[in-house]
């Protein structure tokens, strides 16, 4: 890709933060922020067979983030900005699809040097309601951005929220495109049926419209509740109900309850058909806590979401999300933050994850997997590195009916506000 056209969009999405409306509120709210992302990937394929040894690769990233404030008057007038860059640092074809660089179209099993988007969102306020048009990334049961790698999944559409009504959050929106996280180009959208999903498409493979609306309730400042309603047009439609809460135990000392609940079903172009339970306990004692996860996948098919994007459910984790036809899976978890020890800024985590009864549709046997993750982050908390960031991710995998994968990933991070 020619580094010029990146690097004008770049430039032109500081520039818009420069020249806007001479409004007070539009510039002095205004924020702007450059994120750095150095990001090394190693997955080692440990089956027998497996087509690729490794996937391995290293890159640099570049995350300039800008938001307005809002024009005077009844109804408020915005603008944000979003602007991407993805530098090859390392790669070779034996060692592509790490998700962290774009492929190159005319050659295959190659990255490209470089790639970048610069994405735009008009956005309008009137009271407490706020419509947001053009690039979006939405954290929603029904419709999650990934941000696994080095450039984060955007969505393109419009989405209207509102807070009008005292601890009541109303969503409402369509989006037409997904940019995926390792791609500059808005593709239409199609529902993930990888590993044992078995989910099958007519002929509607993709589309262009999915259509969510949503409710999330504060009952209290411990307890919320959320329904969302999500449907990719002409594929599948998705009913999702959410719940938290927090219950104080002692000083230090504290409960966290995530139970979650969603039915899927076909729109006409699939044989989409599930629902899927979790839950997870998280009790805190002082710099310790230690977690409990339970979720089970029934009907004809696994879990359907937006493919690319992240499944809202208890046991997404590293490499896995255990959301195959009939599954059944647990996790424990242990977290410690060594602020306790007199380290601010380095954590701690580990987990164990094992599944079950996964239907393999004619195969002898019921499917198994586990997989295990270790998680290691430091921020440097003062002097001239203040703010700079290093997290060590490792996981491994093992499954009767899928990959064997043994993964690293090493990022170091920082981001400078500008103003």
């Amino acid at each position: 890709m020619d580094r010029k056209p990146v690097t004008l969009a770049l430039c032109g999405t500081a520039a818009l933060a420069l020249c806007g409306p001479a409004s007070a509120e539009f510039i002095q709210d205004s924020k702007a922020s450059l994120e750095l992302r150095n990001f090394y990937f190693n997955r080692d394929f440990r089956q027998q067979g497996a087509k690729q040894s490794k996937a391995e690769e290293w890159a640099q990233g570049f995350l300039l983030r800008y938001e307005s404030g809002f024009t005077e008057g009844p109804v408020g007038v915005g603008v944000d900005a979003l602007g991407l860059l993805g530098l090859k640092l390392d790669s070779s074809p034996d060692r592509v699809g790490t998700g962290l660089l774009k492929s190159d179209r005319e050659v295959p099993n190659r990255a490209q040097d470089e790639y970048g988007e610069l994405g735009l969102t008009a956005k309008l306020r009137a009271s407490q309601s706020t419509l947001k048009v053009g690039t979006l990334l939405p954290k929603l049961p029904v419709a999650l951005h990934n941000d696994s790698r080095l450039l984060p999944q955007t969505f393109r559409g419009a989405w209207l929220n509102s807070a009008e009504v005292e601890n009541l959050s109303l969503d409402l929106g369509r989006f037409d495109r997904i940019n995926q996280r390792n791609s500059s180009d808005n593709e239409e959208m199609t529902v993930f049926s990888g590993g044992n999903r078995n989910i099958t498409l007519g002929s509607t493979k993709t589309t262009d419209q999915f259509d969510f609306a949503g409710a999330t309730y504060k009952w209290t400042p411990n307890l919320g509740t959320a329904y969302h309603y999500g449907g990719l047009d002409g594929l599948y439609k998705q009913h999702y109900l959410t719940l938290n809460h927090l219950l104080p135990i002692a000083d230090g000392q504290a409960l966290k309850s995530d139970l979650r609940w969603a039915r899927s079903t076909d729109d006409g172009g699939s044989n989409v058909d599930n629902t899927a339970i979790g839950a997870l306990f998280t009790y805190s004692f002082g710099a310790h806590a230690f977690g409990l996860g339970y979720q089970r996948m029934s009907g004809d098919t696994g879990f359907a979401y937006i493919n690319g994007t992240d499944a809202y459910l208890v046991n997404l984790v590293q490499i896995n999300d255990f959301g195959n036809e009939d599954e059944r899976s647990w996790q424990a978890r242990y977290d410690y933050n060594f602020a306790a020890l007199g380290i601010p800024g380095l954590t701690f985590m580990t987990r164990y994850l094992s599944g079950d009864n996964v239907d393999l549709r004619g195969a002898a046997g019921d499917g198994k997997e586990w997989e295990r993750n270790t998680d290691i982050a430091y921020v440097v908390q003062s002097g001239p590195l203040k703010n700079v960031g290093i997290r060590w991710r490792n996981a491994s995998t093992r499954s009767n009916f899928g990959s064997d994968i043994d993964e690293n990933r090493l990022i170091l991070s920082y981001t400078l506000a500008l103003w």
